[in-house]
């Protein structure tokens, strides 16, 4: 007979400690940031730039973080700024770099905690949490290689691929007849959706383009259109029901991001969902987005809002609002984010970043298809490190 003697709680506990300790054994050794120029071909203007509170953009700024551990894990994450800015993310980032190291890379929640009151006195949004953003998309994407897992899969994915549309061939300083060739060329790619910037300071200009797009792709392609917040509330109503006709997917940045009330009452007032959120710079600053009724689509940044760990905090709070979903730019982040999201969601075409990865992103039949790659399947371009303006590292390389 083999008699057996049961574990005292304290054993049990010290048994299960121990296997954690096995398990999550791995620690961060080494940290690279660089801060990356992206020319773009084109000056780019919206109605920002018309009505004079911005000048054209020409280039975009990003702050990568590449992370490796002891165990050879990597991954690696951005942000990114544009027009200004870029330069304080990394700066930001430098700073508080060294507080990764040793740390155990899982503890993902955690580690976001640390950075950010690493760097509290500069608050818990807008750059200084976009600098974190950087080292905790890394830290995902390093999970999910770990795990041999594309990171939607890792997450939790209700889809193979998402739905897309096109915003970078429809800004207002192309032509009608480029806008035109532009969205025939995105719908021939596989792309489903198109979106054009509106908010033009003559307003029929803007009901031109609109008509003109329209009959140009049919009734039948998903259409959308973004004033990036120029309309007052005036304007707003009156070119909301002008745009009526259209049947439009949205009408995005209608008014100024922070006019909650004001988006309320337009979303009520109107058929056409309202869209916005993509300037706002943290899940509280949402938050009283979704509190108010003041989005029928909420359009979060992953790096805008801090990264992976509060873009899931948001997303819990717009499901269970039930809100459509169609995340900012950074298409390479936010595919797989809105393919876990449990509601049919949208996910933005910019070909501007094409240049600084190795892979691109297939589309077809109007979705956007998850890499079978792991983690966020992308690595940087030569062309990438031909533009780093500046790195900074601590630790050992691997």
């Amino acid at each position: 007979m083999v008699t057996t003697t049961p574990l005292s709680t304290s054993d049990t506990a010290g048994h299960a400690a121990q296997r954690a300790d096995a398990a999550t054994g791995d620690r961060i050794s080494w940290v690279r940031l660089s801060s990356v120029l992206l020319p773009l071909a084109t000056p780019v203007s919206d109605a920002k730039v018309l009505t004079g509170r911005q000048r054209p953009m020409t280039e975009v700024a990003f702050l990568f973080a590449e992370i490796a551990t002891e165990e050879g894990h990597q991954g690696i994450g951005f942000s990114y700024s544009k027009r200004a800015g870029g330069p304080g993310q990394f700066a930001h980032a430098s700073q508080i770099a060294d507080q990764l190291l040793d740390e155990d890379p899982s503890d993902i929640g955690r580690i976001w905690t640390k950075l950010v009151w690493a760097g509290a006195s500069v608050g818990r949004s807008g750059l200084a949490t976009q600098a974190v953003a950087a080292f905790d998309v890394a830290l995902w994407d390093l999970k999910a290689k770990r795990a041999g897992l594309p990171l939607a899969k890792l997450l939790g994915a209700h889809r193979d691929s998402v739905r897309c549309y096109n915003t970078s061939g429809g800004f207002l300083h192309t032509p009608t007849e480029e806008v035109l060739a532009n969205a025939t060329a995105s719908l021939e790619a596989g792309i489903g959706g198109l979106k054009i910037k509106v908010g033009h300071p003559d307003s029929k200009r803007d009901l031109e383009r609109v008509r003109a797009v329209r009959e140009h792709v049919g009734d039948d392609v998903p259409l959308m259109v973004d004033a990036n917040q120029q309309w007052d509330r005036p304007t707003a109503r009156r070119m909301g029901r002008a745009l009526e006709p259209f049947d439009l997917v949205w009408i995005e940045e209608p008014l100024d991001a922070y006019d909650a009330q004001g988006h309320a009452a337009l979303a009520a007032a109107l058929d056409t969902p309202v869209a916005t959120g993509e300037m706002l710079a943290s899940v509280a600053e949402h938050w009283e987005l979704i509190r108010q009724g003041a989005a029928d689509v909420i359009q979060p940044d992953a790096p805008r809002i801090g990264g992976i760990t509060q873009f899931l905090k948001l997303a819990a709070l717009a499901e269970h609002q039930q809100l459509q979903l169609a995340p900012h730019f950074a298409m390479e982040i936010h595919l797989h984010l809105a393919a876990a999201y449990p509601i049919e969601p949208w996910v933005e075409h910019f070909d501007w970043l094409e240049p600084l990865f190795n892979e691109r992103l297939e589309t077809g039949a109007g979705r956007m298809h998850i890499p079978a790659r792991p983690g966020l399947g992308i690595t940087l371009s030569d062309q990438a490190r031909a533009w780093t303006q500046a790195e900074h590292e601590v630790g050992k390389r691997p």
